[in-house]
């Protein structure tokens, strides 16, 4: 596949996550409000957040498949997980609205949910249409290392379970309008919403760590010990250290520093080099590698 339609791909991806958000939120918003159901009026904010945050995908894949220039020359990759920090900021401002409101509910204000068929309709909707973008998001982003897509397919498969919640929450509200005994339920709409926003923040709290720490340019889990252990492995090295290893969207960059016999040529120093990015490529991919070669020994002339 060329670069091309692998941007391509990326952006048919991402614009039909958009397209989904825009139907989902106006379907619950119009639902919501013909209903009253707490519960449906927090997922129509859920999703258009999702709406916002697809669209903010969309951008950031746009921008990131951009080459490096003299301003950046690491790419534009950084742009992806901007694009989740932001997503993870109008999550959490989502779900302490949600939070208020439920809370209000529970103990405040009583405000009267109307359930029908179309309630149902529009949660059920809701999770078929999550699933298929997740699964679409999910591997774009796995095929493409994309954490903007990785984000969003995370983000999306979490609107299922929340889905999911809502529909227990009404039909908790049609068994106590039918079984007076159960009254209580007729709360279950608020607590759903609640439980709704917990997932939303939990989700956020996973999506927001990674992010800051790939804006941090913290280096992944164990690949500097992988990387070492590789380069090391190849004829004529003496050792591996001072690797530094950062990740800009898709791409990694990696820098290491590696010993030879002080006494061999500069084109058997090349030919190690070319041998140790052939071998961290099969591990990580793309990405961006520098060797620096030091002498192990360094002869003296008297």
């Amino acid at each position: 596949m060329t670069i091309q339609e692998a941007r391509t791909d990326k952006r048919s991806a991402a614009l039909s996550s958009v397209i989904a958000a825009v139907g989902l939120t106006t379907f619950k918003l119009i639902i919501g409000l013909l209903t009253n159901s707490l519960g449906i009026l927090a997922e129509a904010a859920h999703s258009g957040l999702d709406l916002v945050a697809a669209a903010m995908t969309y951008f950031a894949v746009r921008v990131s498949d951009k080459p490096a220039d003299p301003e950046h020359p690491f790419g534009h990759g950084k742009i992806e997980n901007i694009s989740a920090l932001f997503e993870t900021l109008l999550l959490l401002a989502t779900s302490v609205w949600i939070i208020y409101e439920a809370i209000q509910r529970l103990f405040f204000v009583n405000k009267k949910v109307e359930t029908s068929i179309w309630s149902f309709i529009v949660m059920g909707t809701s999770i078929v249409i999550d699933y298929t973008r997740s699964r679409i998001l999910s591997k774009a982003a796995h095929k493409y290392k994309s954490q903007a897509l990785e984000a969003d397919a995370l983000h999306f498969s979490t609107d299922i379970w929340s889905s999911a919640v809502v529909i227990l929450g009404l039909i908790g509200l049609t068994i106590a309008r039918y079984t007076p005994s159960l009254g209580w339920m007729l709360k279950a709409d608020s607590i759903a919403a609640l439980i709704v926003a917990i997932i939303v923040i939990y989700i956020s709290g996973q999506l927001g760590w990674r992010t800051i720490s790939s804006l941090l340019d913290t280096a992944p889990g164990g690949l500097a010990d992988r990387v070492e252990k590789v380069a090391a492995s190849v004829n004529g090295v003496v050792d591996a250290h001072a690797i530094r290893i950062r990740a800009s969207g898709p791409h990694t960059f990696i820098d290491m520093h590696i010993t030879m016999d002080g006494n061999c040529t500069l084109n058997d120093a090349h030919a190690a080099t070319e041998v140790i990015e052939k071998a961290i490529h099969a591990i990580i991919s793309p990405a961006d590698i520098t060797v620096h070669v030091e002498p192990a020994q360094v002869l003296r002339v008297h």
